[in-house]
């Protein structure tokens, strides 16, 4: 008999994972901290050049032609390191999020059917897929950037949907991002909200999608 309160999860046909601070590390900061070397001005830049949110404006499908004029008449003083973000974009990646990889081998091992949604710009895709071998693993990534469709947009579950060829309460959707869970739960995705590869070990293993 199952303790009070406890419920079985469903069963997950396939699981679809975020990339960025789920897979791998991704901080613009790591790569403006090599270039200003002066603290207050780094943050002042992070704040109000090259920010997240404007960085997000490449993701969800405006090309780099149209946003880096823009922001260098914005801020002229900071061309260079404008340009530094549209040449060394993968100096913004610090490295893996540990233990990921490993959950994603032992998925693949188990023949458990894996997929990717991200928010990653167009101009920036190639050069990282390149160099990332674990996402040979996956079957299919659907790229805001490609699909000018960005997460938390429902649009672009139900492409992922017809792409991937699973009902929504058949996968298991693992993302960073409170919003980006919300919308997958509300479209009837079983979701995962990431923070560390432990906790996504255990929820892998009481779905029984890889071993204890």
């Amino acid at each position: 008999m199952k303790p009070a309160g406890t419920e079985t999860p469903a069963k997950v046909e396939a699981v679809v994972f975020d990339i960025g601070r789920v897979i791998i590390q991704w901080d613009l900061r790591h790569l403006f901290a090599q270039l200003i070397e002066d603290e207050e001005e780094l943050d002042w830049f992070c704040a109000n050049v090259v920010t997240e949110e404007w960085h997000f404006e490449h993701d969800a499908g405006r090309p780099l032609s149209e946003m880096l004029p823009e922001r260098k008449a914005l801020f002229p003083q900071y061309t260079h390191l404008i340009d530094a973000y549209a040449s060394r974009f993968l100096d913004t990646i610090p490295g893996p999020v540990h233990g990921t990889s490993d959950l994603i081998e032992q998925l693949s091992e188990q023949e458990v059917p894996l997929f990717a949604i991200t928010n990653f710009g167009a101009e920036f895709w190639p050069q990282f897929r390149a160099a990332q071998p674990v996402l040979d693993h996956f079957r299919d990534i659907v790229v805001s950037g490609d699909e000018k469709l960005a997460k938390p947009d429902p649009a672009i579950f139900e492409l992922a949907c017809r792409r991937f060829g699973f009902s929504p309460q058949d996968m298991l959707f693992i993302d960073d991002n409170e919003a980006n869970t919300r919308a997958a739960k509300n479209l009837g995705w079983q979701v995962h909200a990431f923070s560390n590869a432990e906790q996504l070990a255990r929820d892998l293993k009481a779905r029984g999608l890889i071993n204890a």
